[in-house]
């Protein structure tokens, strides 16, 4: 009969260490992949969001000041038939002429950006994030309609006339095609979920008044620089960008700031790109990060000391519908 035995105490105190060292390596290689993983994932999410509102407020930006058929800038004079009433919550840009619809006084603004120093602004917003800029694109949707409906704006337009007009009844222009009128704002607005506080790129958008909705979350900031040419027509640099600007003072140099000259496009002062600045960011914390970058936003450089990931994205847009005299 073969004896039986167990095993020893030594030999199971053994067993335990090197299961649990085995144990613990495991341990250390799957939190090592799951904290990998949740990179991987913040920054994917990053690249999403942040190409997805560059791509956003790029294609608006190069339909800027496209007016359908007609051939040139759009002002009071040239229109045909104009609301007679503002839209509702309508919202007022800096200047003489830079509500929804142009008026007689003045250039008529389709372009115009601020760097936000009051949340409140432009009479229809009131949780704009400070340091953020805001920009307005007035513009047609570009595919055009064949019928209009009692919701929104419309434009009718040929090479020479124009008429903007609400409702489904359309007025009569020879040759002519109707569009969607459009008054676009995009700014950033924070706002509290929990104990987070989470921002977001809202679009304002016209309907039969300015609507306001969050499009993405995420984006902490944009900013925006503005490509001027100051060159005369005819001379050897017009058609040229000379300078980008900043829409508010960022430098020391008052030089570096959008006057109303150049808001107002005059003929030596055209707005013809836009370099974008979005600045994307996690919308949790990450304890185990500490954030210490600065991010050159143009000539505004910011600088952080948190936990949040970010990723900074920017992009040249040229404005066609301002390079030209005529289309």
């Amino acid at each position: 009969m073969n004896n039986q035995r167990g095993y020893t105490l030594i030999e199971i105190f053994i067993s335990l260490a090197v299961g649990l060292a085995l144990f613990a390596g495991v341990l250390s290689v799957f939190v090592g992949m799951k904290t990998t993983t949740q990179e991987t994932a913040t920054y994917g999410e990053l690249q999403e969001n942040g190409r997805f509102a560059l791509s956003v407020l790029s294609d608006d930006l190069l339909r800027q000041n496209f007016w359908g058929d007609y051939s040139g800038t759009l002002d009071r004079s040239m229109l045909t038939a104009s609301p007679g009433a503002a839209p509702g919550n309508e919202c007022v840009g800096e200047g003489l002429n830079n509500g929804t619809f142009p008026n007689t006084a003045g250039h008529f603004r389709t372009l115009w950006g601020k760097t936000v120093t009051n949340s409140s602004l432009m009479g229809c917003i009131d949780d704009a994030k400070i340091t953020s800029d805001i920009i307005q694109i007035k513009r047609a949707i570009s595919q055009p309609l064949a019928a209009s409906t009692s919701n929104n704006y419309y434009i009718i337009s040929n090479a020479s006339e124009a008429k903007i007009f609400t409702g489904s009844n359309i007025p009569t222009v020879s040759n002519s095609q109707v569009w969607e009128y459009q008054h676009h704002i995009y700014y950033i607005r924070e706002e509290a979920q929990g104990n987070n506080t989470v921002p977001s790129l809202m679009q304002g958008r016209l309907t039969t008044n300015m609507a306001f909705d969050p499009i993405i979350d995420g984006i902490e900031m944009i900013r925006f620089m503005y490509g001027i040419d100051t060159d005369a027509p005819g001379s050897a640099g017009y058609g040229i960008v000379d300078t980008f600007l900043s829409a508010d003072e960022r430098t020391a140099l008052a030089a570096d700031n959008m006057t109303s000259t150049q808001w107002d496009n005059g003929s030596n002062n055209r707005i013809l790109a836009v370099r974008i600045y979005v600045l994307a960011r996690s919308i949790l914390p990450d304890n185990k990060y500490t954030n210490t970058n600065t991010y050159n936003l143009g000539d505004f450089p910011v600088t952080f000391d948190d936990n949040y990931r970010r990723l900074l994205f920017n992009s040249t847009v040229t404005l066609y519908n301002a390079g030209v005299d005529s289309w």
